[in-house]
Protein backbone atom coordinates (compact mmCIF):
# COMPACT_ATOMS: atom_id res chain seq x y z
CA UNK A 1 0.00 0.00 0.00
CA UNK A 2 1.63 3.54 -1.54
CA UNK A 3 1.30 6.26 0.76
CA UNK A 4 -2.49 6.57 1.61
CA UNK A 5 -1.69 9.81 3.98
CA UNK A 6 -3.68 12.72 4.30
CA UNK A 7 -1.27 15.24 2.36
CA UNK A 8 -2.17 13.27 -0.77
CA UNK A 9 -5.53 11.57 0.21
CA UNK A 10 -7.16 14.90 1.71
CA UNK A 11 -8.55 17.89 0.08
CA UNK A 12 -7.07 19.94 3.04
CA UNK A 13 -3.80 18.29 2.20
CA UNK A 14 -0.80 20.24 1.12
CA UNK A 15 -0.03 17.36 -2.05
CA UNK A 16 -3.36 16.80 -2.74
CA UNK A 17 -4.06 13.96 -5.72
CA UNK A 18 -7.54 14.59 -7.11
CA UNK A 19 -9.80 12.04 -5.94
CA UNK A 20 -6.66 10.30 -3.83
CA UNK A 21 -9.70 9.89 -1.09
CA UNK A 22 -11.85 7.89 -3.42
CA UNK A 23 -8.78 4.80 -3.37
CA UNK A 24 -9.50 3.98 0.40
CA UNK A 25 -12.94 2.10 0.14
CA UNK A 26 -11.45 -0.03 -2.72
CA UNK A 27 -8.05 -0.51 -0.97
CA UNK A 28 -9.75 -1.34 2.95
CA UNK A 29 -11.15 -4.14 0.72
CA UNK A 30 -8.42 -5.23 -0.68
CA UNK A 31 -6.39 -5.22 2.23
CA UNK A 32 -9.19 -7.79 4.11
CA UNK A 33 -9.05 -10.24 1.40
CA UNK A 34 -5.39 -10.03 1.36
CA UNK A 35 -5.61 -10.71 5.13
CA UNK A 36 -8.47 -13.09 4.89
CA UNK A 37 -6.05 -14.70 2.72
CA UNK A 38 -2.82 -14.54 4.76
CA UNK A 39 -0.78 -12.31 2.80
CA UNK A 40 1.74 -9.99 4.20
CA UNK A 41 0.68 -6.09 3.48
CA UNK A 42 3.34 -3.76 3.60
CA UNK A 43 2.52 -0.15 3.93
CA UNK A 44 4.56 2.74 2.70
CA UNK A 45 5.03 6.10 4.03
CA UNK A 46 6.33 9.76 3.23
CA UNK A 47 8.21 10.89 6.31
CA UNK A 48 10.22 13.84 5.33
CA UNK A 49 12.26 16.62 7.62
CA UNK A 50 10.74 20.17 7.68
CA UNK A 51 13.50 20.92 5.20
CA UNK A 52 14.62 18.86 2.43
CA UNK A 53 16.06 19.66 -1.22
CA UNK A 54 12.61 17.71 -2.13
CA UNK A 55 11.01 20.15 -1.37
CA UNK A 56 10.70 23.43 -3.64
CA UNK A 57 11.64 25.89 -0.45
CA UNK A 58 14.87 24.25 -0.56
CA UNK A 59 15.68 23.51 -4.21
CA UNK A 60 13.01 20.64 -4.96
CA UNK A 61 10.03 20.42 -6.68
CA UNK A 62 7.25 19.71 -4.13
CA UNK A 63 5.34 22.01 -1.63
CA UNK A 64 6.20 20.64 1.79
CA UNK A 65 4.05 17.77 2.58
CA UNK A 66 4.29 14.91 4.85
CA UNK A 67 6.67 16.16 7.29
CA UNK A 68 7.30 13.75 10.48
CA UNK A 69 4.94 13.41 12.94
CA UNK A 70 2.65 15.78 11.50
CA UNK A 71 -1.25 15.33 10.24
CA UNK A 72 -0.27 15.55 6.42
CA UNK A 73 2.23 12.33 7.23
CA UNK A 74 -0.26 10.31 8.85
CA UNK A 75 -2.28 7.68 7.08
CA UNK A 76 -5.53 8.46 5.81
CA UNK A 77 -7.87 8.22 8.99
CA UNK A 78 -10.48 5.81 7.18
CA UNK A 79 -7.49 3.33 5.64
CA UNK A 80 -7.09 0.06 7.80
CA UNK A 81 -3.95 -0.09 8.73
CA UNK A 82 -2.33 -3.26 10.22
CA UNK A 83 1.16 -4.13 9.07
CA UNK A 84 4.40 -3.54 8.96
CA UNK A 85 5.23 0.21 7.59
CA UNK A 86 8.28 1.39 5.54
CA UNK A 87 8.75 4.99 5.66
CA UNK A 88 11.15 6.85 3.08
CA UNK A 89 12.51 10.42 3.08
CA UNK A 90 13.21 10.27 6.88
CA UNK A 91 16.95 11.67 5.98
CA UNK A 92 16.37 14.24 3.29
CA UNK A 93 16.40 11.49 0.68
CA UNK A 94 13.91 11.40 -2.40
CA UNK A 95 11.93 8.51 -1.62
CA UNK A 96 9.55 7.88 -4.69
CA UNK A 97 9.80 4.33 -4.65
CA UNK A 98 8.98 1.83 -1.27
CA UNK A 99 11.79 -0.52 -2.53
CA UNK A 100 14.46 3.03 -2.20
CA UNK A 101 15.79 6.69 -2.02
CA UNK A 102 17.60 8.47 -3.66
CA UNK A 103 20.10 11.78 -3.16
CA UNK A 104 18.42 14.68 -4.42
CA UNK A 105 21.77 16.19 -5.78
CA UNK A 106 23.44 13.02 -6.57
CA UNK A 107 21.24 10.43 -7.65
CA UNK A 108 22.85 7.50 -5.83
CA UNK A 109 20.66 5.12 -4.56
CA UNK A 110 20.01 3.71 -0.76
CA UNK A 111 18.00 0.63 -0.53
CA UNK A 112 14.94 0.75 1.76
CA UNK A 113 13.97 -2.42 4.30
CA UNK A 114 11.13 -3.57 1.94
CA UNK A 115 13.09 -5.86 -0.42
CA UNK A 116 14.29 -7.50 2.71
CA UNK A 117 10.81 -7.72 4.13
CA UNK A 118 9.46 -8.99 0.97
CA UNK A 119 12.56 -12.03 0.65
CA UNK A 120 12.49 -12.56 4.45
CA UNK A 121 8.68 -13.95 3.68
CA UNK A 122 9.26 -15.67 0.80
CA UNK A 123 7.25 -13.30 -1.37
CA UNK A 124 7.01 -13.64 -4.98
CA UNK A 125 4.43 -11.50 -6.18
CA UNK A 126 3.58 -7.95 -5.19
CA UNK A 127 0.18 -6.37 -5.92
CA UNK A 128 0.26 -2.39 -5.52
CA UNK A 129 -2.76 0.36 -5.01
CA UNK A 130 -2.04 3.77 -3.07
CA UNK A 131 -1.02 7.12 -4.51
CA UNK A 132 0.55 8.65 -6.51
CA UNK A 133 0.39 7.01 -9.44
CA UNK A 134 2.97 8.76 -11.94
CA UNK A 135 5.01 8.56 -9.02
CA UNK A 136 5.79 6.91 -5.88
CA UNK A 137 3.46 3.79 -7.26
CA UNK A 138 4.68 3.75 -10.71
CA UNK A 139 8.64 3.55 -9.00
CA UNK A 140 7.65 0.82 -6.36
CA UNK A 141 5.76 -0.79 -9.06
CA UNK A 142 9.22 -0.64 -11.58
CA UNK A 143 11.48 -1.45 -8.57
CA UNK A 144 9.45 -4.25 -7.15
CA UNK A 145 10.02 -5.76 -11.14
CA UNK A 146 13.45 -4.86 -10.75
CA UNK A 147 13.88 -7.49 -7.60
CA UNK A 148 12.18 -10.24 -9.25
CA UNK A 149 8.71 -9.53 -8.19
CA UNK A 150 5.78 -10.63 -10.47
CA UNK A 151 4.16 -6.98 -10.08
CA UNK A 152 0.17 -6.31 -10.78
CA UNK A 153 -0.62 -2.63 -10.17
CA UNK A 154 -4.71 -2.10 -9.03
CA UNK A 155 -6.11 0.11 -11.31
CA UNK A 156 -8.87 0.87 -9.34
CA UNK A 157 -6.67 1.46 -6.20
CA UNK A 158 -4.75 4.44 -7.81
CA UNK A 159 -4.68 8.23 -8.63
CA UNK A 160 -2.27 10.13 -9.84
CA UNK A 161 -0.70 13.46 -9.43
CA UNK A 162 -0.61 14.97 -13.36
CA UNK A 163 1.62 17.89 -13.16
CA UNK A 164 1.56 17.28 -16.81
CA UNK A 165 -1.53 15.87 -18.67
CA UNK A 166 -1.31 11.79 -19.65
CA UNK A 167 1.21 11.53 -16.92
CA UNK A 168 -0.95 9.04 -15.13
CA UNK A 169 -1.40 7.05 -18.28
CA UNK A 170 2.58 7.39 -19.27
CA UNK A 171 3.24 6.03 -15.49
CA UNK A 172 1.09 2.63 -16.52
CA UNK A 173 2.91 2.56 -19.82
CA UNK A 174 6.22 2.41 -18.35
CA UNK A 175 5.07 -0.17 -15.56
CA UNK A 176 3.64 -2.36 -18.47
CA UNK A 177 6.36 -2.28 -20.43
CA UNK A 178 8.75 -2.77 -17.22
CA UNK A 179 6.93 -6.09 -17.16
CA UNK A 180 4.21 -5.48 -14.55
CA UNK A 181 0.47 -5.97 -14.70
CA UNK A 182 -2.23 -3.13 -14.92
CA UNK A 183 -5.73 -4.74 -13.28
Amino acid sequence: MVDVQNDFADSQGSLYVSEGELVVPFVNQQLDEARRAGALIVYTQDWHPESTPHFAKDGGIWPVHCVMGTWGAEFHPDLSVDGEIVRKGATGLDGYSGFSERHPTTAEEHATELVDILHRRGIERVVVAGLATDYCVKETAIDALGYGFSTTVLGEGIRGVKLKPGDDERALEEIRASGGIIE
